[in-house]
């Protein structure tokens, strides 16, 4: 039994730590970068409007779009061009953008996100459906890719960091 919970949490472990490496980041996202013996270089800041940051000595970053991978990689880079000899750069999310759910929701408005969240408990954090809500009709969009279509989805949907849910009003 200790074996079995011991796989299913390093699976667990192993899904948050890939999805962290896809992740990316976007206008709100709070970030953390460490430079080892650096504390000067260390600094924790959100994602501006333009999706970048200011870091010391390398000026305004992109990020937007952009993996923690990228991020660091990009850092590690700039600091090596003439600041230090091997920068041991660690970029982390402390916080992730909002979600935004309105609609036939109790509450509707932007909640914090958290990784794992599905439809289905977005609208229990926002207080559940109204009278009047459609299980059926919900639909998500990307705050990443405001020109696209919302897509239908079903109440076990993932929802990313961003993501505006819209909780259809039913006609029966």
């Amino acid at each position: 039994m200790k074996s079995l919970f011991s796989i299913l949490l390093l699976c667990v472990s192993f899904q948050a730590l890939a999805s962290d490496e896809l992740y990316r980041l976007g206008v709100g996202d709070l970030i953390k970068v460490q430079v080892y013996d650096e504390p000067e270089l260390s600094l924790e800041t959100r994602v501006s409007d333009s999706g970048s940051i200011d870091y010391p000595f390398l000026g305004s970053i992109a990020l937007k779009g952009r993996t923690l991978r990228e991020v660091k990689q990009s850092i590690h880079d700039g600091l090596l061009d003439g600041y230090l000899v091997n920068p041991n750069v660690y970029v982390s999310v402390v916080e992730y953008r909002p979600y935004f759910i309105n609609g036939e929701v109790i509450t509707s408005g932007g909640y914090p996100f958290h990784p794992g969240l599905t439809v289905n408990k977005a609208i229990t954090i926002a207080g559940g459906f109204t009278e009047r809500a459609s299980k059926s009709k919900i639909f998500v969009s990307s705050s990443d890719e405001p020109d696209s279509k919302p897509t239908r989805v079903s109440l076990l949907h993932r929802i990313q960091p961003g993501d505006i849910i819209t909780v259809e009003e039913s006609f029966f």
